[in-house]
């Protein structure tokens, strides 16, 4: 699907048009998006646009790293939107030219909505060029990091603070998840911001200087997307120490615990075992307080020991 919008001071703000309309009257700026589009519309980019055969290729292949390509009279830019679901990378394609912005994307992009909605609502359309648009895409894209490092930065204090008494086991697994989507969002983020730092020093993009302070403004996003997925990051490393210690120490525990019973069974075992024998000539076996001897003897060797074991703080 082709969606067409155009401006002209004759005309206003024309939307609903199609790529036939662009080419029979002078337009001060149009926005051209090919959203999910068929096999045909696809060729337009080459047979109405002339784009460079190249772009056009990167823009049917699979996921390509965000990158930013000079050609003669436009330029080619890909970036990543994020979905707040799945975490997914999803690709747009951005033709810049003279006048005009055409985008490109295989599915549906919420970002790129709301940028169309911003647009269509500016009230000085005298402001607006193919530039304002390229920023307030950029823009909405980058935002819509946020929401998504929020929740994970909820989810880990909520792994951390543990109000709903989960297991350890569970408690790690959602934590290697945390870290997982960490690790996505980080292989979106750091090469948007590259890409962003390559655009505000380009001498190609003279609507990108005219603009700069906003889109340094995006480029400081990003930068703090950066810094916060690393801290979260961090953070998941620190409570991971934190659960793996803590597990050590309750196993050392558990066994210190069971070697103070096989300790104090080991004599008693000893006197068991001779007292079991059943020798024939064994002097003791014919006391008549034999039996209550040994258990008095067992109780207070077991007695001792024990007591000696807390005395050295065995038991604390």
């Amino acid at each position: 699907m082709i969606h067409v919008m155009a401006y002209s001071k004759e005309n206003g703000l024309k939307e609903g048009l199609s790529v036939d309309d662009l080419h029979q009257q002078q337009w001060d700026w149009y926005w051209v998006d090919f959203e999910a589009p068929t096999e045909d519309e696809v060729k337009r980019l080459e047979t109405d646009f002339h784009f460079h055969p190249l772009a056009v290729e990167d823009c049917l292949h699979g996921l390509q790293r965000p990158k930013l390509d000079y050609y003669d009279d436009h330029t080619f830019l890909v970036i990543h939107s994020v979905d707040s679901t799945t975490l997914e990378r999803k690709e747009v394609d951005i033709f810049l030219g003279e006048c005009s912005i055409v985008t490109f994307h295989k599915e549906k992009n919420g970002p790129l909505d709301q940028a169309h909605n911003i647009v269509k609502r500016t009230r000085d359309f005298t402001q607006v060029d193919e530039y304002y648009i390229f920023h307030q895409i950029l823009d909405k894209v980058v935002d819509n990091y946020f929401p998504i490092i929020y929740r994970i930065e909820d989810h880990i204090n909520d792994i951390e603070d543990n109000t709903k008494n989960l297991s350890m086991e569970t408690l790690l697994e959602q934590l290697f998840d945390r870290r997982g989507e960490l690790l996505t969002l980080r292989q979106t983020v750091h090469p948007m911001r590259d890409l962003l730092y390559r655009i505000l020093n380009s001498h190609h993009l003279d609507g990108v200087f005219e603009r700069r302070e906003y889109f340094a403004d995006i480029h400081d996003h990003l930068i703090k997307v950066a810094d916060m997925i690393l801290s979260n990051r961090e953070m998941t490393q620190d409570i991971r120490d934190s659960y793996m210690s803590l597990n050590s120490h309750e196993t050392n525990r558990t066994m210190q615990i069971l070697t103070v019973i096989s300790v104090i069974f080991m004599p008693l075992t000893f006197i068991v075992g001779v007292y079991g024998m059943n020798f024939q000539h064994m002097p003791e076996l014919g006391f008549q307080y034999g039996y209550l001897i040994v258990w008095i003897i067992m109780i207070g060797v077991a007695a001792s020991m024990f007591f000696w074991f807390k005395n050295k703080g065995w038991f604390d």
